[in-house]
């Protein structure tokens, strides 16, 4: 089957293309002046809500509104989203006391939002309202109005919300993270709600990913070296290492696989010869409380593949594998 080939593109659509970004660009830019006391009133509202947060919108301001309680979940914030027409039909009964809520439109006058917002009232649910109009009936009816103002869509196509919802999409975002800060949520707090992503990984702990417990190496530095290869080769995992202690439990050493094959290639392999004498007697070691990208980054710069991790004692609670960093994906 032959092949269509693809029209490179008119230069028109093109010049299309880059009003509607720069349209979008100039409305998201607008709204960093308009922002006033209001909006920290709202954001005050919000993050003194002892229920939850929900976001309520119809259409395309719909979408944005489930995108908008999408993020106030990943923050740690309680958050629904409740469909304005399906309210009407049952799902008012979501709303309890504390609540409260938000609606997005940003005409300020969806015909379903504002036949919403007297039973709302009714249930002494405040009303934080995002619009491009104050003074719009939704901007009325809310307890507090956040607007983007009068937005110029692009061109040709003025009808299709593209700049006001870019405008839109922007103040919600603003309106979540300022009420996180209100809050005083935590960047690790937010990391643990997203143990899959990038952020997880950049806050992750090594206590998070280390091995502990029988599948730590432990073994006496007075112990012969064939007590310790037995160690190595009996543990959970097979790490590939033993951690020598002293007789307080402190690390006193390590010694590796790397350790026996060079013993091995030089002839001086003694499996009597105490664990002491032929161990790495200063081992790089990092704490359970250290991010695991750092240690990651030790293990490239040192060309390990283990490190222990100690406490402030200088007890080893655990180890380090690169196996173990590569399968969670911490390294490449």
């Amino acid at each position: 089957m032959a092949l269509r080939k693809t029209k490179r593109p008119e230069k028109s659509i093109l010049a299309s293309a880059r009003e509607l970004i720069e349209a979008e660009a100039r409305a998201v830019d607008g709204l960093a002046a308009r922002l006033d006391e209001t909006f920290a009133e709202a954001v005050g509202a919000i993050a003194s809500c002892e229920g939850r947060v929900v976001v309520t919108g119809m259409g395309k301001a719909g979408f944005l509104a489930q995108r908008l309680s999408a993020l106030f979940a990943s923050l740690g914030i309680a958050s629904l989203y409740l469909h304005p027409a399906e309210a009407a039909h049952g799902d008012l009964g979501r709303l309890t006391d504390g609540d409260l809520l938000i609606a997005l439109s940003q005409s300020g006058a969806t015909e379903e939002l504002l036949r919403l917002l007297p039973a709302v009232r009714g249930l002494g649910i405040a009303v934080v309202a995002l619009t491009g109009r104050a003074d719009s009936p939704l901007g009325r009816a809310a307890s507090h109005a956040l607007s983007t103002g009068a937005i110029d869509e692009d061109g040709a196509w003025g009808r299709v919300p593209t700049a006001s919802s870019a405008a839109l999409h922007a103040l919600g975002d603003a309106l979540a993270l300022g009420v996180a800060r209100a809050r005083g949520i935590s960047q690790e707090k937010v990391a643990r709600l997203h143990p899959g992503g990038a952020m997880g990984r950049a806050t992750a702990q090594v206590r998070q990913v280390m091995r502990e417990g029988e599948a730590v190496p432990r073994v006496a530095a007075e112990a012969t070296l064939a007590r310790a290869v037995a160690v190595m080769t009996e543990t959970i995992g097979r790490p590939g290492c033993a951690l020598a202690v002293d007789r307080a439990g402190r690390l006193a050493g390590i010694f590796t696989d790397g350790d026996l094959r060079r013993l091995i290639e030089r002839g001086e392999l003694d499996l009597k010869a105490r664990l002491r004498a032929v161990m790495s007697a200063d081992p790089v070691t990092v704490s359970p409380e250290a991010r695991v990208l750092e240690a990651a980054q030790l293990l490239r710069d040192r060309r390990i593949d283990q490190v222990a991790v100690v406490d402030r004692a200088g007890r080893p609670v655990g180890l380090l594998d690169v196996q173990d960093l590569l399968a969670a994906h911490f390294i490449d």
